[in-house]
């Protein structure tokens, strides 16, 4: 390619790829606020939402590496035009994931209750926690399902139809929220925390049968394993393997934060529930561009292009920056009444009040670890940034997660904590990537 990639031509990624993450996270707000809004125990409810919201999240951005894996393989090859070497690849990999989810449904709902025991949940919360996480583990094998086909898209340089899967199931979800939540009088009882569980559980299988339309009528991709192992599945599972361990790291972080919070009192933890998964709507949508780097680095890597991926990670860079700067610029003018959407409780809106800040001048930092993440993903670099997480979660954040629970600061602490572990994680990577394609460019 010899002309500059272009914002438009970043954006036919990176806009199908935010609606499609923002989907996602909208399923989880939604949850959040309506459980939030009801009459009776709201904190209570809000809190085990967060708290399994929070342990579902973690998982599934550890089985969500399995996407950038195939991600990665499958646009290097189209970028080399080779696809039809890996014909065989993807549904192995389908089937393995499709088998590794049936397992984490299995192993995690009989242990249910020992997990959120161990975020320190009791008596209703714990209840509610088991509740609702007894219904949505069911949602684990059309979750790899559906992350392995997005994978294969994103690939092959498209992200739409994984954002038409997406908003269609988080459209359903929300209407079967309001009628399962709360019911309709004389017609369908209200279930409850039970409710947005099921109404979750159901806009998965859409989203999984959409995925499916796609995947057969519009890819050269089928459901033939072939008769022996790809030769390319040990790479695949090494990819994942590392981009897991890596996510693992991260849920350490998130586990500790939430575990901590849960600790200061049922109030604080409903309050971090808010602010996580705010924190989490801003990140789905900043990995829109994440992911366009990503399918675009490994095209680029393919065609052995490294000054245009040069080019590519700075402009992608500048545009998420001012992406995220506005979604603060909008945050700040609505602070309190965002607060409000979720709880009514004046307890939990002071602590939100309280800490928001912290989370909303983190978003330029923020963005731009994930965006040199999504590169280092496309280029298949797990190693480095399973090590970055590694050092950022073990000699950052949880240091200083224990000094500031020293000195009492409490959840202002953790989000400090996750301040700085957002910094280790995001300007070492800018480095080595600079670095990196200078000495790829001097080789050639």
């Amino acid at each position: 390619m010899q002309h500059r990639i272009t914002f438009k031509q970043i954006n036919q990624l990176a806009i199908p790829a935010i609606l499609s993450g923002i989907s996602e996270s909208i399923i989880t707000l939604t949850d959040i606020a309506m459980v939030g809004n009801l009459k009776e125990n709201s904190v209570e409810a809000l809190a085990a939402v967060g708290l399994v919201g929070s342990f579902l999240s973690g998982l599934l951005w550890i089985l969500g590496q399995t996407k950038t894996s195939i991600s990665s393989i499958v646009s290097q090859h189209y970028g080399s035009g080779s696809l039809s070497s890996i014909k065989t690849l993807v549904p192995q990999a389908l089937y393995l994931n499709i088998a590794i989810g049936v397992f984490l449904l299995i192993s995690t709902i009989i242990f249910a209750e020992n997990i959120f025991n161990f975020y320190n949940a009791s008596d209703l919360v714990l209840q509610n926690c088991i509740d609702y996480y007894s219904i949505r583990a069911f949602g684990f094998p059309l979750t790899l399902i559906s992350l392995t086909l997005f994978g294969t898209f994103r690939g092959l340089q498209n992200t739409v139809w994984a954002m038409r899967c997406g908003i269609t199931a988080a459209i359903i979800h929300v209407g079967l929220n309001f009628i399962l939540i709360y019911g309709i009088e004389g017609i369908i009882p209200a279930f409850g925390i039970k409710g947005a569980a099921i109404s979750s559980l159901l806009a998965q299988c859409i989203m999984v049968v959409m995925a499916f339309y796609y995947y057969i009528n519009k890819t050269n991709f089928r459901f033939n394993p072939g008769k022996e192992i790809h030769p390319f599945i040990k790479p695949y599972i090494s990819l994942s393997f590392n981009f897991i361990l890596r996510t693992a790291t991260l849920n350490v972080a998130f586990f500790v934060a939430n575990a901590y919070a849960t600790g200061y009192g049922a109030n604080y933890i409903a309050a971090q529930s808010i602010l996580m998964n705010i924190w989490l709507f801003f990140s789905f949508f900043i990995d829109g561009y994440s992911g366009a780097g990503n399918a675009m680095a490994g095209r680029l890597i393919g065609e052995k292009n490294y000054q245009q991926l040069i080019y590519l990670s700075k402009d992608i860079a500048k545009y998420s920056v001012i992406i995220a700067l506005i979604l603060v610029a909008i945050s700040f003018l609505f602070y309190r009444p965002i607060g409000e959407i979720f709880n009514q409780n004046e307890d939990v809106l002071q602590i939100f009040t309280s800490v928001f800040w912290i989370v909303l001048l983190m978003q330029p930092i923020n963005t731009l670890a994930y965006i040199f993440d999504g590169f280092f993903k496309g280029m298949g670099d797990a190693k480095l940034l399973r090590n970055n997480l590694i050092v950022s979660t073990f000699l950052g954040f949880i240091p200083t997660l224990l000094i500031s629970d020293y000195y009492g600061l409490k959840i202002h602490g953790i989000w400090i904590a996750f301040g700085i572990w957002m910094l280790m994680r995001s300007f070492p990577l800018m480095y080595i990537f600079n670095q990196r394609m200078k000495s790829k460019i001097s080789i050639q």
